[in-house]
């Protein structure tokens, strides 16, 4: 491809690797841990418990200060059931975009600081850049909690962390946490003509659900209110449902899967204390048909908000860097909110790309956006040899 820089080939290579989240990562892992020894680059792999996926961890520079973690994941989306109009995990240039599934979200970033690796003059660096790729971001930011674990126990941990999901360059200072949770309502069999002497677990489901739309219309009334957010409120959401055998049993059994999406001045733990309430007060409402009617509540996702002062000092030198005076909130989650939690880390999002187009088909990074993110990496680079 005439005109392609060093970063659109990177991209095309980790686009080859199919790394959805269900799939091991291992094959791109083993890819960057290689371009980076090829440059004297040492990195260190964190397994998962069964060795099938892992997060990388990589230092340029000194070793003994801080320094700055670029963060990214390296796992994408399933593309199965979508329209394409090419090979997903074939990079494909056209009209100024680069399509492919990760290009946005988020392996143009990825390739971004693959490329800047390669150009550094190592031994100018006065304080290091760290890479931080993980596994398993988009079911949960599962991955990078291991890698977290690790920096734990290092002597020194970054001043400041950028995570390089799609923000178009502007750099985001909050986003919403996330909870998820998987509700199993138990019930009382009977058969259908005998109805009324059953405990319907899909009516209860219902019922609970029905209550779960009551605390959100409570929420996005009287409820906290952030108007840099393009929904102003929490909000909750029930995303998948399931119960019962055949039509003509009562079921004793039916799930269905929810999630909070939390402004950080919210109190989470206390909606999930009014939702587990109500299930109490559904579930007494079958007591005289079935003593046992209850509800179970499985924990399936959660992530913690990002709330970074905008007058903070990694606001501040990172907008240095892209060159924009705005800072922005965003609506979905990152891993930023577990480097502040986890580690005390100031953290900011921002990367090339367009959220608008991830998780879809035909998703794309523009040149552009990756000629402005190679640029910004060129003046962390020079930031930090100063």
């Amino acid at each position: 491809m005439r005109g392609m820089t060093q970063s659109h080939a990177i991209l095309e290579k980790l686009i080859s690797f199919p790394t959805v989240s269900k799939d091991s990562n291992l094959a791109l892992t083993e890819y960057v841990r290689h371009f980076l020894g090829e440059l004297g680059i040492q990195s260190s792999i964190v397994f998962n418990e069964e060795k099938t996926k892992a997060n990388l961890w990589a230092t340029i520079g000194p070793t003994d200060m801080g320094g700055v973690a670029l963060s990214a994941h390296t796992d994408v989306v399933p593309v199965v059931g979508q329209n394409w109009s090419s090979d997903p995990f074939v990079m494909v240039r056209h009209g100024g975009n680069l399509f492919g599934r990760g290009t946005a979200d988020m392996k143009g970033f990825i390739a971004c600081c693959l490329a800047m690796a390669a150009r550094v003059d190592q031994s100018k660096l006065k304080s290091p850049i760290h890479f931080a790729f993980s596994y398993d971001e988009e079911i949960g930011c599962i991955g990078v909690r291991r890698l977290l674990d690790m920096l734990k126990t290092l002597p020194f941990r970054p001043r400041f962390c950028i995570v390089g999901e799609p923000t178009m360059l502007q750099v985001v200072t909050a986003h919403k946490g996330k909870l998820g949770f998987r509700v199993t309502a138990h019930g009382l069999e009977a058969h259908s003509s005998l109805a009324p002497i059953g405990a319907n677990a899909i009516y209860m489901a219902c019922d609970l659900i029905a209550e779960i739309r009551r605390i959100q219309d409570d929420l996005a009334a009287n409820g906290a209110r952030d108007g840099d957010y393009e929904v102003a409120y929490t909000t909750l959401h029930v995303g998948k449902m399931s119960g019962g055998e055949v039509m003509n049993i009562v079921p004793n059994h039916a799930s269905f899967d929810f999630e909070i999406r939390y402004l950080p001045q919210d109190d989470q733990h206390a909606i999930v204390s009014r939702i587990k309430q109500a299930a109490k007060d559904v579930a007494n409402r079958y007591a005289h048909v079935f003593a046992d009617a209850r509800f179970v509540f499985a924990d399936l996702q959660s992530y913690p908000a990002l709330d970074t002062p905008v007058d903070s000092e990694v606001v501040n030198f990172v907008r240095t860097l892209t060159g924009g005076n705005s800072t922005g909130k965003i609506t979905f989650g990152t891993e930023g909110g577990l480097f502040q939690k986890e580690l005390g880390i100031p953290a900011v999002v921002c990367g090339p790309g367009n959220i608008a187009v991830a998780h879809k088909p035909d998703e794309y990074v523009s040149e552009e956006q990756l000629a402005l993110c190679d640029a910004m990496l060129d003046k962390l680079v020079r930031r930090l040899s100063d």
